[in-house]
């Protein structure tokens, strides 16, 4: 094989593991839900090639209001999966949709895009 068969390989072989790292290992911001005194905890994820914040704390036992403010067209972040809930909602793009969410128990709850490439995770404790 000719070295530039073995360049394309091995460009294509760290294309697959920097994409691989992105979504599956790389660290993820943290945000913890505001409290309101009468309404559920709230807290805004923008929603651009991943969901930021990715990982949200709450309180358990509490409602809880995620708003998604979507600032692409990606098909990938179309809509937002919460398995644990049985939620599946469509994401408008450059719009914010609100999703309440009951009290959960303590515990991790994942939350993803419908193809599961972007991950999210709710953090009742």
């Amino acid at each position: 094989m000719s070295l530039d068969r073995w360049l394309v390989i091995a460009g294509a072989l760290a294309a697959i593991a920097l994409i691989n790292w992105w979504f599956l290992v790389a660290p993820r911001r943290t945000a913890v839900a505001t409290r309101s005194r009468t309404g559920p905890q709230e807290i805004t994820i923008t929603v651009r090639g991943g969901y930021d914040p990715s990982s949200i704390r709450v309180r358990h036992g509490e409602p809880i209001r995620l708003v998604f403010d979507r600032r692409e067209t990606s098909s990938c972040s179309e809509e937002v999966v919460f398995p644990d809930f049985g939620i599946r909602k469509f994401l408008p793009p450059f719009q914010r949709t609100a999703i309440d969410l009951p009290p959960a128990a303590a515990g991790h709850y994942e939350f993803t895009c419908g193809m599961s490439m972007l991950r999210g995770q709710l953090i009742a404790e």
